[in-house]
């Protein structure tokens, strides 16, 4: 039945065409965002748990940039105790050629004594972000000898976030502690005791040892305690060496792991831009049929005016 007051058909096209109008937007929005789930409202489940990941992302960036931080920091000290090693060797030679009888012990304290000023210059240059672990106080407000690095970010299964860190203790590592507490000495400001003879790295003088037996004596006990303290500089350097190994390692699994989460989210709101590429072409027909549609479907009205005419 033909009516100039309801057009069915034409009403029909235009709702196919309003649906397939729809469809376009939606492709065309995940073309333009690359995105299949963009807002909550195109799949909430994906988009919260998406929005999480991103989330727990971040963090790991940032663990990631606390870890190059302390990386950095445990790699100044570490640098410095190397350097250390070798002034330490330099004054252990010096000894052993002071052991010469007749020699001039008075020019070769000489060198000693820069070479101690410049074990000092070392550990006090050891500073990076405002710490230096090899020049401290232990008696300072708020000193603590565990040393924090971030290392990582943790969600639970219940949802409960924490942050856990890699702990560096330094109370063999420092060099000098400038706090009067009975005990509380560095490394080379410690006295050390071999046979008779008690002295400290810092206060190693030869000055007046002549070539009797006794101070030949005195000489070589000086000499084995700069070995002991070589020994010990040794192992704070292989107790950083490993912190700053173990600390590499925990970046490159960070990165790794802030490289599974980007795949991860990728998976869930990702849109596949070949198969919306192809779908996009099919729209873009169906749309044109559409409007042809419409418009055979407005050309009704036009053939029942034509019947009148006549």
């Amino acid at each position: 039945m033909g009516s100039l007051l309801t057009n069915a058909s034409a009403q029909t096209a235009l709702q196919n065409l309003a649906a397939i109008s729809r469809s376009m937007d939606t492709v065309q929005n995940r073309i333009s965002t690359g995105l299949k789930v963009d807002t909550a409202a195109d799949n909430a489940a994906y988009w919260s748990i998406a929005t999480t990941m991103r989330s727990d992302n971040m963090a790991l960036g940032a663990i990631k940039d606390a870890l190059g931080l302390g990386g950095a920091t445990v790699d100044v000290q570490y640098t410095a105790l190397n350097a250390t090693v070798d002034i330490v060797k330099e004054i252990k030679a010096k000894l052993v050629a002071a052991a010469q009888p007749g020699i001039d012990r008075s020019k070769i304290q000489a060198d000693i004594t820069q070479l101690q000023g410049q074990l000092s210059t070392i550990a006090t240059s050891a500073m990076f972000n405002g710490q230096n672990w090899l020049s401290v106080d232990s008696s300072a407000a708020g000193y603590s000898a565990n040393k924090q690095v971030l290392s990582s970010f943790i969600r639970t299964s219940t949802g409960a976030v924490s942050v856990q860190t890699i702990t560096v203790d330094i109370t063999d590592v420092s060099l000098y502690d400038a706090s009067v507490t009975p005990g509380a000495d560095g490394i080379l400001d410690k006295d050390v005791t071999v046979g008779g003879t008690t002295v400290s790295m810092a206060t190693i003088n030869i000055t007046a040892l002549t070539d009797s037996a006794a101070d030949m004596t005195t000489l070589a006990e000086t000499t084995s305690i700069v070995e002991l303290q070589l020994g010990a500089i040794t192992a704070a350097a292989t107790q950083l060496g490993s912190a700053k190994k173990r600390i590499q390692l925990q970046q490159t699994f960070v990165k790794a792991l802030m490289d599974a989460f980007d795949r991860g989210i990728g998976q869930l709101v990702d849109a596949d831009l070949d198969a919306e590429s192809t779908r996009l072409k099919a729209i873009q027909v169906q749309q044109q049929l559409g409007v042809q549609a419409l418009q055979i479907a407005n050309g009704n009205s036009q053939n029942i005016l034509a019947l009148f005419r006549n």
